[in-house]
C-alpha cells in the first residue's frame, strides 16, 4: 500500500472508529467488513473496500460511488450519444 492510500485510510478510519471506541481494531474492521457485505476472511479484505465503504458509510444508499460520479449521466439517451461521440463535452 502506498503512503497516500495509507494516509487516506487512516484519515477515514479514525473518526469512524472513535464512534465505536468500545471495539478493538480487529472487531471494528470485522464490523466494517460485515457492513460492506464482504463475505471472505478478514485477511482478504482490501484497503479499497475499506476506503470506499468508509467514504459511503453515512451517505444515502442511492448516492453514486465517488470516482464513478464523474461519468454518471441522468439520461440513458444522452449517455449513449456521448459514448458514440455524437455529443462532445
Amino acid at each position: 500500500m502506498n503512503s497516500h492510500r495509507m494516509k487516506e485510510l487512516i484519515a477515514l478510519l479514525q473518526p469512524a472508529w472513535e464512534k465505536d471506541a468500545d471495539l478493538n481494531l480487529l472487531q471494528f474492521l470485522q464490523k466494517l467488513a460485515h457492513e460492506s457485505g464482504f463475505q471472505g476472511e478478514l485477511s482478504d479484505l482490501t484497503d479499497d473496500t475499506l476506503i470506499y465503504h468508509l467514504k459511503m458509510r453515512d451517505s444515502d444508499q442511492s448516492e453514486a460511488i465517488p470516482g464513478l460520479k464523474k461519468d454518471y449521466e441522468e439520461d440513458f439517451k444522452t449517455a449513449i450519444l456521448r459514448a458514440r461521440g455524437v455529443i462532445k463535452e
